[in-house]
């Protein structure tokens, strides 16, 4: 419920702090006295857009905060949802800077517009008498209908297979597509895969063979420098091994003269090691090191058919082509199986359509049966409206298409004279009549605990008198199920509520400012006196107002 409303800064509103009780409350003032704005303010701070216009003073920052108390556990998931935390005491913060820079905050964490409208949406209904409209959108009636019916759970697992049959739909509908495309499309592929297989494409091949190459184009640079190395290393005079025996031989000799040089001598026999390894592997490579044109010739062919394939199919990398060659025999696989492919796809959809149409018809008999309940409810609402011949009927009609809320189809019908059938709402009801069914209907559904808080913005304009008492009565009824706040200018509905509070404006200094008041007893009989004599309180008034209140 909303438990207290502060206001600072906004249209006549310099600052106002209200604090709201349980139950029915009205709100009376005089027109123009800021009524709507202060539903405006509590709009702004549930997420509506506004500008700068609506600042009191141009140069100051406004700020609206509504607090709520929270009990309805069904309410945490959208808070989970959006990573808030969900408690007892929550506050919406909206401001708006003089440079129509807006931020909004719920329980002082900083939130997107829309999150806080969405949030706010399933805290407050904010209903005013043009609002009466929605009862002839189709959208709102399947939703509301649902919501009586309980059916979000359903609802939620239909919408799921839903999503996935058009999936499936789709990819139906691909495979036919595919399977009527001209065979000429396969033909190709089929072409592209044969040249790619007979390449006999290896991984790592490309590098190979280029490196393969740049030796053999080189073999007799390398074949000379091979041999030059093999003559220092071994083949001549004063090769590098030669020199190296001597020097082992000298130090061999000088060991008994001079026994230190014992672990120099050591050290020489492994360099002797290690460079016969060299030159061992040298004449190896020598020997190995061959100019074979045939051979040469073969790998240059292959290299160029590579980098062809390379540039055709317009690659960077040798082993892309690899990756190119399965993709194509996947295709090919594809239109070669497109029968076998349709049929498994078909089957699916088949099994999809069973599960989506026991889904529908759930919803289907839960809509039935809550249209039943829920018509004879507003039925006998509205009748005590000044409309004892009044019909209203939710028609649930079932289609053969699926969509996306099921295959009903839901219209309300309303008759509001003797011996007429009921007709679709948007052609026979009157603006008076809708805005009487509407309450009747917000009345009904009260009792389902849809919402913490219904506020009406007016919704009694245009009766008096017998169904004037009959609103007020049954706003009664629904404050015991919520927490109801009514804008009203009959005295009928004001005295009807627990809680009265009074809007007026002090135009005493250099601007006109709006204040909210909650009155007590007898400020509240003073004033139910001025609406019943037209401001002109009489004792008469007075005593009427009085007995109107008891």
């Amino acid at each position: 419920m909303l438990k207290q409303l502060q206001i600072s800064n906004y249209a006549l509103i310099d600052e106002l702090n209200v604090r709201f009780e349980t139950g029915f409350s009205v709100i009376t003032g005089e027109t123009g006295a800021g009524k709507s704005i202060l539903l405006g303010a509590l709009g702004f701070a549930m997420g509506d857009r506004a500008d700068t216009g609506v600042l009191y003073d141009k140069d100051k920052k406004c700020i609206v905060e509504a607090q709520f108390e929270l009990t309805d556990e069904t309410l945490r998931p959208i808070f989970e949802e959006n990573d808030l935390d969900f408690e007892t005491e929550c506050i919406f913060r909206r401001e708006l800077s003089p440079q129509k820079k807006s931020r909004a905050f719920i329980n002082d964490t900083p939130v997107a517009l829309q999150t806080m409208k969405d949030i706010g949406n399933q805290l407050v209904d904010i209903h005013s008498q043009h609002d009466s409209l929605l009862l002839t959108d189709a959208d709102f009636q399947l939703r509301l209908l649902d919501n009586i019916a309980q059916n979000s759970s359903i609802l939620a697992e239909y919408q799921t297979e839903y999503a996935n049959y058009n999936t499936l739909k789709r990819k139906l509908n691909e495979l036919r597509e595919m399977a009527t495309k001209n065979t000429a499309e396969n033909d190709y592929l089929k072409f592209q895969l044969d040249e790619l297989d007979k390449a006999d494409l290896k991984e790592g091949e490309y590098s190979e063979i280029e490196q393969t190459l740049n030796v053999m184009e080189n073999a007799e640079e390398i074949k000379t420098l091979l041999v030059t190395a093999n003559g220092l290393m071994d083949d001549s005079e004063n090769s590098i091994l030669g020199q190296v025996n001597s020097l082992s031989n000298t130090l061999q000799r000088m060991q008994h003269l001079l026994p230190d040089t014992e672990i120099l001598s050591e050290r020489i026999d492994n360099l002797k090691v290690e460079l016969k390894d060299i030159a061992y592997d040298l004449r190896h490579k020598e020997d190995e090191t061959t100019f074979d044109e045939n051979q040469l010739q073969t790998l240059q062919d292959r290299y160029d058919l590579l980098s062809r394939l390379m540039m055709k199919h317009r690659v960077k990398e040798p082993d892309e082509l690899i990756t190119l060659r399965d993709s194509l025999k996947e295709k090919v696989s594809a239109f070669d199986n497109i029968d076998g492919a349709i049929a498994q796809a078909e089957n699916a959809l088949k099994e999809s359509a069973k599960r989506l149409k026991q889904h529908a018809n759930a919803l289907h008999e839960k809509r039935c049966q809550a249209a039943a309940v829920f018509s004879e409810k507003v039925t006998n609402l509205v009748r005590q409206l000044a409309m004892p011949f009044a019909v209203f009927q939710v028609m649930v009609e079932i289609q053969e298409q699926f969509g996306n809320k099921g295959t009903d189809d839901i219209r309300f019908l309303f008759s509001a004279n003797k011996g007429i059938a009921p007709d679709d709402l948007r052609r026979v009801a009157s603006g008076g009549e809708l805005s009487r069914l509407m309450l009747s209907i917000k009345s009904a559904v009260s009792s389902y605990n849809y919402i913490p808080t219904l506020i009406f913005d007016e919704i009694d304009t245009g009766v008096s008198g017998e169904v004037a008492a009959k609103i007020g009565g049954i706003m009664q009824q629904m404050g015991e199920s919520l927490q109801l706040i009514a804008i009203t200018h009959l005295p009928q509905v004001a005295t009807q509520a627990e809680h009265h509070y009074f809007i007026y404006k002090d135009n005493e200094g250099q601007r006109s400012q709006s204040h909210i008041r909650l009155l007590t007893r007898e400020e509240r009989i003073n004033e139910i006196a001025k609406m019943l004599s037209n401001d002109k309180v009489t004792p008469e008034a007075l005593r009427a107002a009085e007995v109107l209140i008891k």
